[in-house]
C-alpha cells in the first residue's frame, strides 16, 4: 500500500491535482475538511465528536482527526494507496501519522509538494473566490492571514520531511497539465 501526502500552500492546486492522480494511480483522496463532514453527516461516533466541537466554535483536536484518518485506512478496500490532503498540517500530526502506519507495517511514500510564489497564491484564490462565490476568498486581508498561517504553522513540516529524504517540491506554475506531468514523472520515481 502506498501512502502519500500532498502539500503546497493554499491555491497551490491541490485539490484540482488529487482527482487526477486518483484515478490514474487508484488511490483514495482523503481530504481531512470532506473526511470530517462526512463523518459528521454519517451520524459516527467520531462525527459526533467533531460536531460537538465544530458547533461549539472550537477547533477538532488532533486525536480526533487522527482517529478518522486511521478509521478511513482500515474502511476503503480495492485500492493501491492514499493521498493525504490537509493533514498532517503540522509537525505534532506528522509524527502522529507515521505513529499510525507503522501499526499497520506501512511507511510514507513521500511528500509531494506544490509550490507556488506568494504572489500567486493571492491570484488563484481571488479568482477561485470569484468562480465558486465565495466572499471570504476575495478580501486580500482574508488571503494574507492564510498565507501567513501556512508560512508560520505548516512550513516547518518542510524541514521535518526533509530530514529523511521525504519531501518532494514540485514546480506549481504552469497549466494543470504540466504540473500533472511532473507530479506524475516524480510518483514514477518513487514507485
Amino acid at each position: 500500500m502506498k501512502y502519500y501526502i500532498l502539500f503546497g500552500p493554499p491555491g497551490a492546486g491541490k485539490g484540482t491535482q488529487a482527482g487526477a492522480l486518483v484515478e490514474k494511480y487508484n488511490l483514495c483522496h482523503i481530504s481531512t475538511g470532506e473526511l470530517l463532514r462526512s463523518e459528521i453527516a454519517a451520524g459516527t461516533e467520531l462525527g459526533k465528536k467533531a460536531a460537538v466541537l465544530i458547533d461549539n466554535g472550537s477547533l477538532v483536536p488532533d486525536e480526533v482527526v487522527e482517529d478518522m484518518i486511521e478509521a478511513k485506512f482500515e474502511s476503503v478496500k480495492g485500492v493501491s494507496g492514499f493521498l493525504l490532503d490537509g493533514f498532517p498540517r503540522t509537525v505534532a500530526q506528522a509524527v502522529a501519522l507515521d505513529e499510525i502506519l507503522s501499526r499497520r507495517g506501512e511507511s510514507l511514500g513521500g511528500v509531494l509538494s506544490i509550490m507556488i510564489p506568494d504572489k500567486l497564491v493571492h491570484e488563484r484564490i481571488a479568482h477561485r473566490a470569484h468562480i465558486e462565490g465565495r466572499a471570504d476568498d476575495a478580501r486580500p486581508e482574508v488571503v494574507d492571514h492564510r498565507i501567513k498561517t501556512y508560512h508560520e504553522k505548516t512550513e516547518p513540516l518542510i524541514d521535518f520531511y526533509k530530514k529523511d529524504g521525504r519531501y518532494h517540491e514540485i514546480d506549481g506554475v504552469g497549466t494543470v497539465e504540466e504540473v500533472h506531468s511532473r507530479i506524475a514523472a516524480l510518483l514514477e520515481s518513487l514507485a
